[in-house]
């Protein structure tokens, strides 16, 4: 495995592990479905999560909106690569009627970012902690655009498959560089359910970005040592994003859920 090949894994890295509890967190939209108080149908909220990750790391932010009469739905993110990721995605959507609010978690930006284009149903995107990359942008560019990151090549394994490479996050650097204002009995769960991106994921250029036609929101994790706040705050001006920072690392959903879900909230109205 070269250095370069090496190095595009560490911006897969930029979502780690969320949980050990495979699935998603599914409310049911018919059984849910409220109106704003202007009349208007209330979104569905699609929570998508990054690699290294599944759909458990958004239960405290769904918990909240789904309390709040929000339809949610947080499919699974296949981590195979951004077109066929993009395109999975975009088909889940299109099973979905009425307005939604897609909310990602790090390399969850660029799959939102590729799978609203075109989708009029899309009316907010909302990125924490996320890649929002323009045309032909990787994720390796991004997170290297700044310095920061304190993930490096010794931080990963990599375990061959069939048809190439996976890379895991080690142990024994999981949560300091992170989720370190996370308990370190939930870190270790996290690592233990951890699930890789393909090498090729990182190496892909973005397409057609939906935040250049879509209205957009983002959540800066101020202490954020995978994705550099810097790179944060660079992506969300130049997509005209409502940003609010916070005091989180990377995994901020799960350490300020009550943020991200009040964020959320202004995007859908």
């Amino acid at each position: 495995m070269t250095t370069t090949t090496r190095r595009t894994l560490l911006a897969g890295s930029a979502a780690v592990a969320t949980g050990t509890t495979a699935g998603a967190v599914l409310g049911a939209p018919a059984a849910q479905a409220r109106t704003q108080p202007d009349g208007r149908q209330k979104p569905t909220v699609v929570l998508v999560h990054g690699a290294f990750a599944d759909a458990s790391g958004w239960n405290d932010v769904a918990a909240r909106l789904i309390r709040d009469g929000y339809p949610v739905i947080a499919p699974a993110n296949p981590l195979r690569g951004v077109a066929a990721d993009s395109s999975y995605l975009a088909s889940i959507l299109a099973t979905l009627s009425g307005p939604l609010v897609l909310t990602a978690h790090s390399y969850g930006g660029i799959v939102v970012t590729n799978a609203a284009t075109g989708n009029a149903n899309v009316k907010a995107l909302v990125y924490v902690a996320a890649f929002v990359p323009d045309q032909g942008e990787t994720l390796l560019g991004l997170q290297t655009k700044y310095p920061g990151s304190k993930l490096n090549e010794t931080a990963l394994d990599l375990r061959p498959h069939g048809a190439g490479v996976d890379g895991y996050i080690k142990k024994e650097v999981f949560r300091d560089v992170f989720a370190g204002d996370v308990p370190r009995a939930t870190t270790d769960l996290m690592w233990a359910g951890q699930r890789p991106s393909d090498v090729r994921t990182l190496q892909e250029p973005s397409g057609a970005p939906a935040w250049k036609t879509v209205p957009s929101w983002y959540l800066v994790a101020r202490n954020d040592n995978v994705l550099p706040a810097a790179a944060q705050r660079f992506m969300a001006r130049r997509a005209g994003a409502r940003t609010v920072e916070v005091g989180a690392s990377h995994v901020a959903m799960i350490v300020q859920p009550a943020a991200t879900a009040d964020l959320i909230r202004r995007a859908t109205l």
